[in-house]
């Protein structure tokens, strides 16, 4: 399976979607490199699309070409994380001798790394909560990482077979839980210990 472009609609139409011109792509890149160092700093409400525009040295109007809104431009943002996690969580088998203990390995993975930038997380994780219809191509392209990163972990290895529509409607289910259990830490709700708990409990009950 592989995941789809980390693309608005409006990078889809001016055919920026990856493809584009080696300028297009470093624009992009710029922009969401700003974003990252801007929510690092100051979490979600730092992330202002004029300081986001100066710091990558791009035009404001630019800006809104690629990125239409405040919540597009960190819902991408969080997608080339998971886009970039794919590649670097399944290059090589992953650890554990049944499917619980192999998607367990990957998720905590993935959320230690978040921990380790609480504001970043935060800014993104609240963009994912506030998004609406119009971002859903850039829900998608979560969606499809974590399908892959899951699918892959439940596998332990890429064995070529066609991924099943069963394995996709769990890894669905794991992905949504493990989303919801990250709300729940960025917003103070659950310790990142309780996090932990809660998503082992989940996949225990799912890959029992």
């Amino acid at each position: 399976m592989t995941t789809n472009s980390l693309t608005s609609t409006t990078d889809r139409d001016n055919g920026d979607n990856g493809g584009g011109s080696a300028a297009q792509r470093d624009r992009r890149r710029r922009i969401l490199d700003a974003t990252y160092a801007l929510a690092s700093d100051g979490g979600f409400d730092a992330v202002q699309m004029r300081a986001v525009a100066e710091r990558a040295d791009v035009a404001l109007g630019t800006l809104y070409r690629y990125f239409p809104s405040k919540i597009h431009l960190l819902v991408s943002a969080l997608g080339r994380q998971f886009e970039e996690a794919v590649p670097r969580l399944t290059e090589r088998p992953i650890p554990g001798e049944t499917p619980a203990d192999r998607v367990l390995y990957v998720l905590k993975r993935m959320a230690r790394g978040m921990q380790g930038d609480p504001k970043l997380t935060e800014a993104l994780t609240r963009a994912f909560m506030f998004a609406d219809g119009t971002v859903s191509a850039e829900i998608h392209a979560v969606g499809m990482s974590m399908t892959s990163l899951v699918t892959h972990a439940m596998r332990g290895s890429d064995d070529g077979r066609e991924i099943t529509e069963e394995e996709i409607a769990v890894a669905r289910v794991l992905g949504d839980v493990w989303l919801s259990a990250l709300v729940a830490w960025v917003t103070g709700r659950s310790t990142a210990a309780e996090t932990a708990a809660h998503m082992e409990t989940a996949v225990r009950l799912v890959l029992h």
